[in-house]
């Protein structure tokens, strides 16, 4: 027993930095797909005499990772609540891992004609598949191991992956380009696809020294297992899986707006070089990192409801300082006005993910957490890329439409939180300040 409780005292501490390495590597892997697609796809694999068209094909295959992560997120989701969140996690990564590097060795258009951008859509289905079923998995073990009354924060060190894997992902792509020069588009762009072998192996090593959450554990053993946890959720909660799904839009969408799209629109609209931008969001991500942890902290004191509202508030805000930063084309205004965007659109990312595993029961929280995040992400985040293009294209050189965009966006986050701390399942617990919604009042026992 002596022995036991040590290590049983340290696992809330090794979830959560399993939760922090696992979605760094899974979202490093996503992230480059986004970067290539902006930079090198249109022309390695959709040639077309207009450069728009190819951008917008190329673009359009990122989108198609979205609408594969609801189907990532229902199989692994079903696992993860039948058989445990470890053995999901466990096939995320590796499923992750093996796609990625697989892109990295693909022949291009010129190579093998149309069966490149088929085995380029392929694999990138399986990233999404991956993704889908990662996010829900490391949040709940960080959380469900975490402390009475500190799921916010531990559930957090699963959102700081994104902040990590834009610095890895960004990084790495700055030094290949310089590195490669001219060489960049014909080997360089295929270097950070392979770098994922490396990265699967320490992630596997850190989550296989992680215990299966407790609170899993406990429904296990209580015999509490939804047979078909999707359907059960689904029927359970319906209302807050969409108000849930609706809260997460500018955490996913923001995000891709300032990392997939502004590349584009700064290199493409300001021509400003591409190196330059990279190393821009690249000290982004910095901010990005710092602010989500300050974020839990303070969400921690005022209570996640108050803070989510405030946050999404001010990403309504935000883009409009922020392309008045952008349009000067320096490094530091770029920065500035990218920062504050991400600043506000990041604290709520930060904050959603333990405030949404408080919404539904444990026997359907992985299914329900992940059909809210990946079916939000697919239509919000898959489309922003490409409607930001569409924008662009159809108001060359004007950047209001584009903020106006970015404003509704946010403004869905804003409704969500609202109805979810409204509806009628509310009630206070101790761990929010304010309201945790509960999936139904029967469960009210289960959702911490």
């Amino acid at each position: 027993m002596s022995n036991d409780a040590p290590a049983s005292a340290r696992q809330p501490v090794r979830a959560a930095t399993a939760a922090f390495a696992g979605t760094t590597i899974e979202w490093y892997d996503f992230f480059i797909y986004s970067t290539a697609s902006a930079l090198v796809f249109p022309q390695l694999f959709f040639p077309s005499s207009d450069p728009n068209v190819s951008l917008m094909i190329s673009l359009a295959t990122f989108g198609v990772g979205f609408f594969a992560r609801p189907l990532g997120g229902f199989f692994f989701g079903h696992l993860g609540d039948r058989l445990g969140r470890k053995k999901a996690l466990i096939a995320t990564l590796l499923l992750m891992g093996l796609s990625t590097s697989a892109i990295g060795v693909l022949p291009t258009y010129a190579q093998v004609g149309i069966w490149a951008p088929v085995m380029l859509v392929a694999l990138r289905i399986c990233q999404g598949i991956s993704v889908g079923g990662e996010w829900g998995g490391a949040v709940l073990m960080a959380g469900e191991h975490a402390p009475e009354g500190r799921r916010t924060w531990y559930a957090s060190f699963a959102q700081l992956g994104s902040p990590a894997a834009v610095l890895l992902s960004m990084g790495i792509f700055a030094l290949v380009s310089r590195a490669s020069g001219d060489s960049f588009a014909v080997w360089g762009w295929r270097i950070p696809f392979l770098l994922s072998l490396i990265l699967l192996v320490i992630g596997m090593a850190i989550r296989l020294g992680v215990n299966e959450s407790p609170e899993f554990t406990a429904a296990s053993e209580s015999k509490k297992l939804a047979r078909f946890p999707i359907a059960e959720a689904f029927r359970q909660a319906t209302w807050p899986i969409l108000f849930t799904m609706l809260a997460f839009t500018i955490g996913t969408a923001g995000f891709y707006f300032t990392n997939t799209f502004l590349i584009s629109y700064t290199t493409r609209t300001l021509g400003l070089d591409r190196a330059v931008i990279l190393d821009c969001l690249a000290m982004v991500a910095i901010v990005q990192f710092l602010g989500q942890l300050s974020a839990a902290r303070i969400a921690e004191r005022i209570g996640d409801s108050r803070f989510l509202l405030a946050a999404s508030a001010l990403a309504m805000l935000a883009p409009y300082p922020m392309f008045l930063l952008v349009e000067l084309k320096t490094t530091t205004g770029i920065v500035a006005g990218v920062s504050i965007a991400t600043l506000c659109a990041s604290g709520f990312y930060a904050v959603i993910a333990g405030y949404a595993s408080k919404v539904f029961p444990v026997e359907v929280r992985y299914s329900s957490i992940s059909a809210s995040y990946q079916l939000g992400g697919a239509i919000f985040g898959g489309f922003t890329p490409m409607i930001g293009v569409a924008l662009s294209a159809s108001y060359p050189g004007q950047w209001f439409p584009l903020a106006i965009f970015y404003s509704v966006l946010a403004g869905f986050s804003f409704l969500g939180v609202l109805l979810l701390a409204m509806a009628g399942f509310a009630t206070k617990t101790k761990t929010d300040g304010v309201a945790v919604v509960n999936a139904a009042p029967a469960h009210a026992a289960v959702a911490r």
